[in-house]
């Protein structure tokens, strides 16, 4: 088995754990070397081991999501949802082979006006969500399609566009559902609206969802994951779902209501806990 690997803190390449996993996986004569750009992977390479948190695991994805390596998280972080493994967990599932691959829907985000291009680069893909957000003290207002169906314009200080995956993270933080990983939808919610009655809404994975803004402060910022761009006030986003998903190297032990329960003590009760 050929195994690259992904670190993005430099004093994680000295910590003991991380040796001592790559010096097991070396010992079992696998062959174990570092990725840092697309460039690095090396050809019939299995997977990538994400080592680090959930941001590391995102800048893993950046990197090699598109040509199709499953990675695989080996949790140095905190929460850890994507990243989830404990490093002894994945140096018995690796030795044994006891592991399967999950797929998670990618977004692709296109920006469209005057240069926009050159502003998004090469990096158009996110895992967890797309997210317009006011760059100044002024409230946007976000004029939104879904397969060509305008919304009622939404006054708020943002808009996000999120996957099943990224329902635990930007976007539950400002009430969206969770949603199971496989669940084959995405998530339209607000930041801090200024109505009352506008809630997140589910939409079809299929939609292609057109956005763009107003504003008196000019110019938005656009987060597609862990980057931003500056965007401009005559440019639209189009985001839909990418041709390729992204695939995350599952342990037998691991699983999304345990991550929810042990890591975000969802349904915590204390009636729970009587013997």
């Amino acid at each position: 088995m050929k195994i690259g690997y992904f670190i993005l803190k430099e004093e994680l390449r000295r910590d003991e754990h991380v040796q001592a996993l790559i010096k097991d996986l070396e010992s079992a004569t696998y062959e174990v070397y570092e990725i840092r750009t697309k460039a690095d992977v090396r050809p019939d390479t299995d997977l990538v081991l994400s080592m680090g948190g959930d941001g590391t695991f995102l800048s893993t994805a950046h990197v090699v999501a598109d040509i199709g390596l499953p990675i695989l998280g080996v949790n140095f972080g905190r929460i850890g949802f994507l990243c989830e493994n404990r490093p002894e967990a994945v140096r018995k599932a690796l030795m044994e082979g006891d592991f399967r691959i999950e797929y998670r829907t990618v977004l692709n985000a296109t920006l469209k006006g005057p240069e926009a291009r050159r502003s998004i680069g090469m990096l158009p893909y996110s895992v967890n969500e797309v997210a317009l957000h006011r760059s100044g003290s002024s409230v946007l207002g976000i004029h939104v399609s879904v397969d060509g169906e305008p919304l009622p314009t939404w006054w708020a200080d943002g808009l996000i566009v999120a996957t099943p995956s990224g329902s635990t993270a930007y976007s539950l933080s400002v009430g969206g559902p969770i949603c199971m990983p496989d669940t084959k939808v995405l998530i339209l919610a607000p930041i801090s609206p200024h109505n009352l009655n506008v809630r997140p809404i589910v939409i079809p994975e299929t939609a292609k969802i057109d956005i763009s803004f107003e504003s008196r402060d000019g110019g938005a910022l656009m987060s597609m994951d862990n980057r931003v761009v500056e965007i401009q006030p005559d440019w639209s986003v189009h985001v839909e779902m990418a041709q390729f998903s992204l695939k995350r190297v599952r342990l037998p032990e691991s699983g999304f209501v345990k991550a929810l329960t042990s890591r975000l003590f969802w349904g915590e009760d204390m009636r729970n806990n009587e013997v």
